[in-house]
């Protein structure tokens, strides 16, 4: 093969976004004669697109040189840009600042007014984010985009109106932001922008997606990443990010086989040492669907995994500890990660787990509290998600605490907003807990109607613990018909248990003490007892409690 021909070969490679083809005919053409910068570009960005990093920055350092030969410095400064932006994605923060430092010298010795002031304005913003300044970071932002548009630039305007995006949100203006990121992901779907800066911004805005709890956009703009990746069979850095988001997508819809395979090739991209929270987010993805799955070994490890490479194993493994029968260790796990700070999308999840596990423990005031801060992030968001969470926190713990009338209208709620955004398991779960609602108000048939369709679709899932509840559920419920009691005497027998005076029983029921005493003498004839504690031990072998 002549060096004209793999020239040639590579930057038609190159345009159909072959990257592996284009890195080696580049490479090989590079063998034979040194490339002209503008091919050493080519070739750093193949290289960069393929996960070879050392690659990369020896294609543009080299192609740096070259333009600062020919007398280029505001490419020679693009170059620099290039090389510092894959070392900030490494976390080599200081060889990044040099590079940086270099470009803008070399742009003030030659007093160019170029759009390459812009590119490196966006280092600098990116800074003031992770410090926290995000208002300074959105004004760096937007000088940023105002100078990409003055040069006709789309790629520096999609990459800095992106970031303008990200900082609205942690300022807290989320529509005004989200709108700004939609507007961006307009043009990368269009293919206005260059593949690295596509990449970059379909993460991140999938990022803050999740963040934002919006499952629609979050199941839009993953079906589209998705389908990019999927027209460059070679691309690395982006797809395990890809394959993550994909997986909790699939795993809301209910399609775990699916969730789990993708969770684990994202396992096997994300490699690389500066990989190691991501590599960890899609462990703690696989234990999620191995515990609800009942595969409770594998989840062990996996979160162990997850808990090695991103420090984040939890609530997870706090709900594993419960779902195996060590609700001590549950308690534990789940007080202690409640009494942390967490990011905003963290801590909705941690909730929800502390909500769950202290109604099994029998903390009411703590589920309550929990289910209260829930609801307050919820009203304070708007995300579907969150008041989904929220509703059936709160009717769950109203349910816990014989409130069974009250907990029905949060529930169902709770069930149409899990139906609306097509998670058939979240929702299954809330639908056992209106048909124990409806079991304690007297009304059998719809319990076990509500019941019986969770379990379908427990066992088309394969949720084997759910499965396995709803049956002991189903056999308590027998039980519980037995009973001689009244609706009434049932739900008086439950406070009782709970061991409350008739009068903290009339206040919860809005009945007189006088009639509560009345219902409390019929249960003891009822079930041939004479104590309140004998009562009480018959509602826990009756699992009326």
């Amino acid at each position: 093969m002549t060096p004209g021909t793999a020239l040639d070969r590579g930057r038609a490679a190159f345009g159909r976004k072959a990257w592996g083809a284009a890195y080696d005919a580049l490479a090989a053409a590079d063998a034979r004669a040194d490339l002209e910068p503008a091919d050493l570009e080519c070739l750093g960005t193949a290289a960069f697109l393929l996960g070879r990093d050392e690659a990369s920055t020896a294609a543009f350092a080299r192609a740096h040189q070259a333009y600062l030969d020919a007398g280029n410095p505001a490419r020679a400064a693009r170059c620099a840009f290039w090389i510092a932006f894959g070392q900030l994605e490494n976390r080599d923060h200081a060889q990044a600042s040099g590079w940086l430092a270099r470009a803008g010298r070399l742009l003030d010795d030659a007093a160019l007014d170029c759009v390459e002031r812009g590119y490196l304005l966006v280092p600098q913003a990116v800074h003031r984010a992770v410090a926290g300044d995000f208002a300074a970071a959105m004004e760096t932002f937007q000088r940023a985009a105002e100078i990409g548009e003055r040069f006709g630039d789309p790629d520096l305007v999609t990459l800095a109106r992106h970031g303008h995006g990200r900082a609205l949100i942690n300022l807290g203006h989320e529509r005004d932001g989200i709108t700004l990121l939609d507007e961006v992901m307009v043009a990368v779907t269009a293919g206005d922008t260059s593949p690295v800066i596509a990449g970059l911004v379909y993460c991140s805005v999938l990022s803050a997606c999740h963040e934002c709890f919006d499952v629609g956009r979050a199941r839009e703009w993953t079906a589209a990443l998705t389908q990019w990746c999927a027209a460059q069979p070679d691309l690395v850095p982006y797809r395990g990010q890809c394959l993550i988001h994909r997986a909790e997508v699939l795993q809301l819809e209910g399609a775990w086989p699916d969730a789990l395979e993708e969770a684990r090739r994202a396992r096997e991209l994300l490699t690389r040492p500066t990989e190691q929270t991501a590599a960890g987010a899609a462990w703690y993805r696989s234990a999620e669907l191995h515990r609800l799955r009942g595969e409770f070994d594998e989840a062990e490890r996996a979160y162990r995994e997850a808990g090695r490479l991103s420090g984040r194993p939890q609530p997870g493994l706090a709900l594993l500890r419960l779902a195996q029968g060590e609700p001590a260790k549950a308690e534990a796990a789940i007080e202690r990660m409640a009494g942390e700070r967490h990011d905003r999308h963290a801590r909705p999840w941690v909730l929800a787990a502390c909500v769950e596990i202290m109604i099994a423990a029998r903390r009411l005031p703590d589920a309550r509290r929990a289910a209260e801060e829930l609801a307050h992030l919820a009203e304070s968001s708007g995300a579907a998600v969150l008041q989904a969470l929220a509703a059936g926190a709160r009717g769950a713990v109203l349910l816990a605490d014989g409130g069974a009338q009250r907990a029905l209208p949060m529930l169902r709620e709770a069930w149409s907003a899990w139906e609306a955004l097509d998670a058939p398991y979240e929702a299954a779960r809330i639908r056992v807990l209106i048909g124990s609602a409806c079991r304690a108000l007297g009304d059998g048939d719809a319990a076990a109607l509500e019941i019986a369709v969770a379990r379908r679709v427990f066992a088309e899932l394969r949720a084997v613990p759910d499965v396995a509840r709803v049956d002991a559920l189903s056999v308590a419920g027998d039980r519980a018909s037995a009973t001689p009691l009244t609706r009434r005497e049932t739900e008086v027998l439950r406070l009782v248990a709970k061991g409350m005076t008739n009068r903290a029983i009339a206040t919860v029921l809005g009945i007189s003490e006088r009639t509560v005493a009345r219902h409390v003498s019929n249960i003891f004839i009822k079930l041939d007892v004479s104590s309140r504690s004998a009562a009480t031990a018959y509602a826990y072998d009756h699992h009326l409690r």
